[in-house]
């Protein structure tokens, strides 16, 4: 576990590029600030100055190396380096609303921008005219789109919304796709096709990030009431939920087929396993394993007066055991893929960026369960 902290402001985006080498952030305005890795420094080598508005999604393509970035003034520009410049390409999104996440998909030849309007911008380049242009998905989402992820067939989109719904759509363009493979998830796919929807009335709560497993016939996500849910295309959409003790988490990723860290108010990142044969979701624990905390050798009597006295039941001022100080915004896999996560990212509130690695987290969590 490493933390750097970039700024005082908080991050509200990230992504990183290809070799992992650089990190384009957001510091909570209408800036991109990417930063290079020298040696154990974070040190800022460019600086992306287009949208005037605050900038809601980054994400960056790893082969053709372009930078798409999506903000509240309803823009989002396509960034290509030339000699070393960062130069934009206007994107015609035709929203009204603010524009709230951004997504390539895995062959980089189109990208998904959610927004307020209660539509998806499905965007594909015309070469005729060099701008890039986009198809709308509308029906049936009825709130802000908060979250995109791609299928790994590269047609297939699941969205979260402030409609308490998750929903798997066809994203198929026939000017760019090959027509696609059955999958789980259904056989036709025309555009804008809703293929699946989940999230039932009187239930739930907004729809913060959603995640396809590697496989893509698994579909995470996190909403507001602190719950996480993973639906199985491969048996028959079945949903399994689990209501977490935890504040609402804000993001979550798969990080093998069957396990997933999903990370938000609480400030750490949490494992959760969907066991397959029970088709249930468990809380395998908090991946930020806290120091020794003042008030874990209090008494409940000395907890009760501390409460009665400072309405906290610690004896020194109240700090974050955590290593991120604020809410956690975004986690990124960092190598391995999400079938062989072996160390992801976290950006927060706080301004710091934090490196997590897979494998000694698991020995620490083992170590705990053991004691």
């Amino acid at each position: 576990m490493s933390l750097h902290q970039f700024l005082l402001e908080p991050i509200t985006c990230h992504a990183w590029n290809r070799d992992r080498t650089q990190i384009a952030i957001s510091p909570n305005n209408h800036e991109v600030h990417i930063y290079k890795k020298s040696g154990n420094q974070w040190v800022k080598a460019h600086e992306l100055k287009e949208h005037n508005g605050h900038i809601t999604g980054i994400d960056w393509a790893p082969k053709s190396d372009r930078i798409v970035t999506c903000g509240a003034d309803r823009n989002a520009y396509v960034w290509s380096q030339k000699d070393g410049v960062w130069k934009p390409t206007l994107v015609i999104l035709r929203i009204n609303r603010a524009a709230t996440f951004v997504k390539w998909s895995p062959l980089e030849n189109k990208f998904a921008v959610g927004s307020g309007a209660r539509l998806i911008s499905v965007c594909y380049f015309e070469s005729e005219n060099d701008w890039w242009v986009s198809k709308h998905i509308k029906k049936p989402i009825r709130s802000t789109v908060l979250s995109l992820d791609w299928h790994p067939n590269n047609v297939l989109l699941a969205a979260g919304s402030c409609d308490f719904k998750c929903r798997v759509f066809s994203a198929y363009i026939k000017e760019v796709d090959e027509k696609p493979a059955s999958t789980p998830w259904g056989s036709k796919m025309p555009f804008g096709q809703l293929m699946s929807e989940f999230g039932g009335a009187g239930s739930g709560g907004w729809v913060h990030s959603v995640s396809f497993s590697a496989s893509g016939n698994r579909l995470a996500w996190v909403s507001h009431d602190s719950t996480v849910s993973v639906a199985d295309a491969s048996k028959n959409m079945i949903v399994a939920s689990l209501c977490t003790e935890t504040l609402p988490l804000l993001a979550v990723t798969f990080i093998t087929e069957n396990s997933l860290v999903a990370a938000g108010h609480d400030c750490c990142p949490m494992l959760f396993t969907y066991e397959e044969s029970q088709g249930a979701l468990t809380f395998g624990g908090k991946l930020d394993v806290p120091k020794q905390s003042s008030q874990r050798g209090l008494t409940a009597r000395e907890r009760f007066q501390n409460l009665d006295k400072k309405a906290s039941s610690d004896t020194a001022n109240a700090t974050l055991d955590t290593l991120h100080k604020n809410s956690i915004s975004q986690i990124s896999v960092l190598t391995g893929g999400k079938d062989k996560c072996s160390q992801f990212c976290t950006t927060g509130m706080d301004g710091g960026m934090s490196i997590w690695d897979v494998k000694s987290l698991e020995s620490a969590l083992k170590d705990l369960k053991i004691k």
